[in-house]
């Protein structure tokens, strides 16, 4: 009855009160000066006004910006996945991305298009949103340096770092010697041009950096410990130059810029003796606590840009106060690593692709239209690579470390990355370097980035020692070898808890490896130590409660599904397993939308379609990093639905083809080392016409009578499926059952799906 009374009273006031609005406006209308005079309106004219209407705001600038920031999005970390499946940093792609959406390619085979999606009047709002990306950019590269290291590795650090700056600062010059009077702009003073040719020439990216020493795995060697405290050293002392530069081109004379640099050593010294205390003593009151209060994230942000706003008025650029701001900020690893994680994703993920495109737009390859502008641009090239590669490489060799070592530091030092395009886009902004001197510089900046792994990799190549990080297992006897690959802690539990079932009465014979994998790009080089030890604490717990030793494998990496099936294709492993994620799209309309679509916007599903793969998915709700995983592996692998597996003491195995008699294998193992109850459903009558089959199930009947039994379709129920930890199946199985008995799936237990 109390239904009733509430839907009466819904339709009754919202009825009522419909009514009553349509009646004021009607009377209304009476109230108008005149009526309009003309005829009545035709459907014609109404869908004329429509399409004006829509016309109008396809027009507006709000919606301009925000198809402008979608399809940057779009193209941007399509071009970044490409760069990652060719082992190259996603940056690379992200700056191809922004060239092509530019002049050089859709400005030159789409005008049209280009001029409506990119109209000059809304280059400004681009360039301002690019603006704050990169103040929030800076800020966070600032907190990524770890000056604790500077001050326990500097000496050799200093050398190598300086010596990489001064090298390529002095070829610089001395190339802008040559070109000065055919590229520099009218009225530029030699010293402005000169300085900014030099600074463009020995800067180093040390995000991308960072990254690649993750990704190679020497993060822990003394080697990556010197490379990044290089880098870092190279990144203050030549963001300071840099500053001095702006200073010295904005004055016009040294003398002048004197002043400017004056102010920007008080701005330092507030920084450092009046801000830098504050901020460590709020980091002392909340630094112990999982999340910080707005207020407290209101006061960081604010002295971010009263900073950025402070350096930008000074003359020596808004960049470099958001660097100090991150720089100075309280040196709590827990404190820095809430505030990046803020931070981050909105300044790489949404705001720096804006900066890309709108370098793009300012990039125009035509310019380089003839063999002598191409030539000057090789020559930019090399000097760059003989400066900075050379240099470092040849410091390092004189502070005692060996050729392999220096040569690889020389390499990446010599990455250049995003940090390059910055350096660029102030000079162009200053209007110290042109059009074309801009485009052979951004060209130099994307080759010497893309150089780095192919430079590592010939010169491990070539000086071919026995790496520390490759450990290798030397056995009289081959052992049993599981690697578990977890993202999830209560998976990777549940992982463990299931691999060790499989051989707990043979740990002798075997061995278990448990591996984490993280992107490069979310990490940092801030928190590395800690993200390791944090993401294998469960596990270990686990490991301890089940008395089972286990080796960790902590990596970053660029494509983690591309990782997994390496390390397990190359590991000589017996098994890889891993857990099932859920798809984004799964149980949803938009899902049954996108469904259709996916293998367009995964360029993963595109290949598999092609190379023929996606037959192994068909009709299972496998998501897309399984699917990866599972094309990419050579071995055998157990996918595991987990519905908190504590235990494996009943198990289920239905057996619906001759394929599936692997499984008995698994059987075998789970009632040795566990005493697990199997339990077996001869869908189809292949155990009594398949020989091998029939024998193999028979010996274990006779070996263990109690552990196992065969069971006919009929069983099969609520209560008996309630029953069991576990259910055993292949792959080729699992596609039947989902197509055939999908009954099952909303009842079943934790499922192991394997693939022979």
């Amino acid at each position: 009855m109390k239904n009733y009374k509430n839907a009466l009273f819904y339709f009754g006031v919202t009825g009522g009160f419909t009514a009553l609005i349509y009646w004021i406006i009607e009377q209304g209308k009476h109230l108008e000066a005149r009526e309009v005079i003309g005829t009545p309106e035709s459907g014609k004219a109404s869908w004329d006004d429509f399409i004006m209407s829509m016309m109008h705001n396809f027009q507006d600038p709000l919606a301009i910006l925000l198809v402008q920031i979608i399809t940057i999005i779009l193209v941007a970390r399509f071009c970044g996945w490409i760069f990652k499946k060719i082992g190259q940093p996603s940056v690379i792609g992200e700056i191809i991305a922004g060239i092509i959406l530019g002049p050089s390619l859709l400005g030159m085979y789409f005008p049209d298009f280009s001029a409506a999606l990119f109209p000059v009047e809304s280059l400004g709002n681009l360039k301002f949103l690019s603006q704050i990306g990169l103040i929030l950019f800076m800020f966070v590269i600032g907190m990524e340096l770890d000056l604790k290291v500077l001050k326990n590795k500097a000496n050799e650090a200093v050398v190598i770092s300086h010596a990489s700056i001064v090298i390529p600062f002095a070829l610089g010059i001395g190339l802008a010697y040559f070109v000065y009077n055919r590229f520099a702009p009218e009225g530029v003073k030699f010293l402005s041009f000169s300085l900014f040719m030099g600074i463009a020439m020995s800067i180093t990216a040390f995000p991308v950096l960072a990254r690649i020493v993750q990704e190679r795995g020497i993060h822990k060697t003394r080697l990556g410990a010197i490379v990044i405290t290089c880098a870092a050293a190279d990144d203050i002392t030549a963001w300071c130059l840099l500053a001095v530069v702006i200073a010295i081109v904005k004055a016009g004379t040294f003398v002048s810029s004197l002043y400017i640099i004056g102010l920007a050593m008080i701005y330092v010294v507030v920084m450092l003796f009046i801000v830098k205390p504050f901020l460590k003593r709020i980091g002392d009151l909340y630094g112990s606590k999982d999340a910080i209060v707005k207020p407290v994230v209101a006061i960081f942000f604010l002295i971010l840009i009263l900073s950025s706003y402070a350096t930008e008025v000074i003359g020596i650029h808004a960049l470099f106060g958001a660097f100090m701001t991150g720089a100075i900020m309280p040196d709590i690893a827990k404190f820095r690593t809430i505030f990046i994680e803020k931070v981050e994703d909105v300044a790489v993920i949404l705001l720096l692709p804006l900066f890309f495109v709108f370098t793009g737009l300012k990039t125009e390859i035509g310019l380089i239209n003839d063999p002598y502008l191409w030539k000057v641009t090789g020559f930019i090239i090399l000097v760059a690579v003989v400066g900075k590669f050379l240099g470092s490489a040849l410091a390092a060799k004189f502070v005692g470390q060996n050729w392999r070592d220096s040569l690889t530091i020389g390499a990446l030092m010599n990455t250049r990355g995003l940090m390059e395009l910055i350096v660029l886009n102030i000079g162009l902004e200053l209007k110290v370097l042109t059009p074309e001197v801009f485009t052979m510089m951004v060209i130099m900046a994307l080759v010497t980035t893309f150089m780095t792994g192919p430079a590592l990799d010939l010169i491990n190549y070539i000086f071919k020692t026995k790496d520390s990080t490759e450990i290798v297992e030397l056995t009289k006897h081959k052992k049993y070898r599981i690697l578990i690959s977890f993202g999830n802690n209560e998976k990777g539990k549940s992982l463990l808890r299931l691999a060790h079932s499989l051989m707990k009465k043979q740990k002798e014979q075997s061995t278990i490896t448990v591996m984490h994998l993280s992107l490069s790009d979310e990490m940092n080089p801030y928190n590395i130590e800690d993200k390791e030890k944090s993401s294998f604490i469960p596990i270990v717990k686990e490991s301890k409660i089940l008395n089972q030793e286990i080796t960790t494998i902590f990596k970053a990496t660029t494509d983690i599904e591309t990782e997994i099936a390496d390390v397990a294709n190359q590991g000589d492993y017996d098994l890889l397993l891993v857990g099932l994620g859920k798809s984004i799209f799964e149980g949803t309309i938009l899902g049954k939308v996108i469904g259709f679509t996916t293998r367009i916007i995964n360029p993963d599903r595109l290949i598999d379609k092609f190379t023929g793969k996606e037959g192994l998915f068909e009709n299972s709700p496998f998501d897309e990093r399984t699917r990866q995983i599972i094309s990419k592996t050579k071995m055998p692998i157990g996918i595991l639905i987990d519905k908190e597996l504590q235990e494996v003491n009943q198990v289920f195995i239905p057996i619906f083809s001759p394929e599936d008699s692997f499984l008995i294998d698994y059987a075998q193992k789970l009632i040795y080392n566990n005493n697990s109850k199997i339990v077996i459903l001869d869908v189809n009558g292949h155990i009594n016409t398949n020989f091998v089959m029939g024998s193999a199930i028979a010996s274990l009947e006779q070996k263990y009578p109690n552990n196992i039994g065969l069971i006919d379709d009929q069983i099969i129920k609520k209560d008996f499926l309630d029953e069991q930890d576990l259910m055993l199946i292949s792959l080729e199985s699992w596609k039947v059952l989902v197509d055939s008995r999908s009954i099952w799936l909303s009842e079943v237990p934790s499922v192991l799906i394997l693939k022979h």
